[in-house]
């Protein structure tokens, strides 16, 4: 994952110039942010990492529920970011193989779609009673309109996208460089681009002309 997301970040700086970097996946800051930021001290980086703080400020049962990639609830940073919360509060932990992989899939495979809610299904009834769920990968926020129907009204989502644009907007402004017009969108793909083509019109409404396939070295991916 640190090889990966080295050699992604090397192609943003070297073709296409970037100014600021969010890392926008909790399993990739969980394994590279550090290394990233050591390779490239002067590049504002933003990582994302599941809510716990806002959950603790949210939570009125003193049960969360977290769903996450295993990667993400494995690793020594997600470790220390629970350590850091308050006895008072139970996360629930809950990894959630395959669900990423079946919202990626779902935008180009009908039987995707399926496969997406009986994941949340099993993986929310896992949980037990809690009112309020960390989306702790990137990818679920796709699939909350599933989520919320399962869980009911009573448990509140949270993700980190909106503080994450935040922060990324004041690291901007404090360089001064945040764009005084709006620019293009564009996607990229070491994968498959049809999908991503597909994903961006069906979530993003944005043409196939938006998104591009590109080659990283073999031996970084």
């Amino acid at each position: 994952m640190t090889a990966r997301s080295l050699a992604i970040v090397d192609h943003l700086i070297t073709r296409h110039q970037v100014k600021a970097l969010v890392v926008a996946c909790n399993t990739a800051t969980a394994a590279a942010v550090h290394a990233l930021r050591s390779t490239h001290p002067q590049l504002p980086i933003v990582g994302v990492e599941p809510a716990l703080k806002p959950a603790v400020a949210h939570t009125r049962s003193g049960r969360v529920g977290v769903m996450a990639t295993r990667g993400t609830l494995n690793s020594a940073r997600f470790a220390q970011l629970l350590a850091g919360m308050p006895a008072r509060v139970a996360f629930v932990l809950q990894a959630c193989d395959g669900l990423a992989h079946a919202i990626e899939r779902c935008t180009v495979e009908a039987e995707a779609s399926a496969q997406v809610t009986e994941l949340c299904r099993r993986y929310t009834q896992a949980l037990g009673p809690i009112d309020t769920m960390v989306l702790g990968c990137t990818h679920y926020v796709f699939a909350q309109d599933t989520l919320r129907a399962l869980l009911g009204p009573g448990v509140a989502l949270l993700d980190t996208g909106a503080p994450v644009a935040r922060q990324t907007r004041r690291l901007l402004e404090t360089s001064g460089q945040v764009a005084t017009e709006g620019g293009a969108v564009r996607l990229f793909t070491t994968g498959d681009l049809p999908a991503l083509q597909a994903a961006a019109a069906r979530w993003l409404q944005l043409p196939a002309q938006a998104c591009a396939g590109v080659q990283l070295p073999v031996s970084n991916l």
